[in-house]
This record gives C-alpha cells, structure tokens and sequence, in this order.
C-alpha cells in the first residue's frame, strides 16, 4: 500500500485521488468544528498560505467520532470552515478514523505511523505529514499546534 492508491470524496462530493498530491509535502489531519482544539484551522490555513506555492498540501478529514463534535453535514462544514476560519485547503467528506468503519488512508496512516499504547486516533486535530514521495515521516497528537509543525515542513520541502 501507499498514499498515492487511495481515493477520498471532497466536502463537495467530488472524488479525488491522493495520486493529485504526488509531489507534494502532506499534511493529513482529522478535524472537528465543535472542539477545544477547533482553533486550529486557524494555524493550518496560516501554514497552508505559507507554503504552498513551495509544495505543501493540507487535507482536512471531518471527524465525529470524539464527542460528537463534528456533527454537521458537508455543507455546513464547508460553511463552518469558509466563514470562521477562512480555510481554503482541500476538506473532505466525514469519515471514521477509528474502529470497524475506518476510513482506509486512515488504517494505512496509522499502521505506518502508530501512535502511543495502540494505533489508534486519540482525538481531533491529530496530524500526519508525509513527504514529498508520499510516505509518511511524522505523526502529531491533537495538542501539537500547526505552527510547531514548521520546521519539519520546511525540512521536508527543501528535499527531493
């Protein structure tokens, strides 16, 4: 398995192949508009305007499985997203990231890059950066803030 063999639907229902990111530094992170961690959009879209034009993509992952705290539909997401936190890197429709109805990417996600005690996602806003090649270097639990991130985006994006 690798990053590029796996397809996700856009807040908009459009599908999309991770293949589009090839080339590109990675950072995958499952998000939620009702938590104290909910901020950080703020910090990803500061990173994203950043870099991009330099190769970093960011994809956001709608996730309802902590609290109930992601529980809109796509649009009002997309909404949520656009008029509080002004995000304009890609988001995706509501997945689970844990459990039996995982979404793929995140079983591969994290059985490449397991976490403490289990493999398992601990909350929102936990954040996975992958390089340029699509292979995944570093996993961030939810209280890592996007901009702490930077010195290892910056590393990745300097590299081939």
């Amino acid at each position: 398995m690798n990053f590029y063999q796996f397809k996700s639907k856009s807040l908009a229902g459009t599908e999309i192949s991770m293949k589009e990111y090839a080339g590109k530094v990675v950072l995958v992170v499952n998000t939620a508009s009702k938590c104290g961690f909910t901020p950080q959009y703020k910090g990803l879209e500061m990173l994203y305007k950043k870099y991009k034009d330099k190769g970093l993509v960011i994809l956001g992952f709608p996730c309802n499985q902590f609290g109930n705290q992601e529980p809109g539909s796509a649009e009002e997401i997309s909404k949520f997203c656009t008029i509080k936190y002004s995000v304009d890197f890609p988001m995706f429709m509501k997945i689970d990231v844990n459990g039996a109805n995982a979404d793929p990417l995140y079983k591969y996600l994290k059985d490449e890059l397991p976490g403490t005690l289990d493999n398992d996602i601990k909350w929102n806003f936990t954040k996975f950066l992958l390089d340029r090649k699509g292979m995944p270097v570093k996993r961030y639990e939810s209280k890592v803030e996007p901009e702490e991130i930077s010195r290892d985006i910056e590393k990745l994006l300097a590299s081939n």
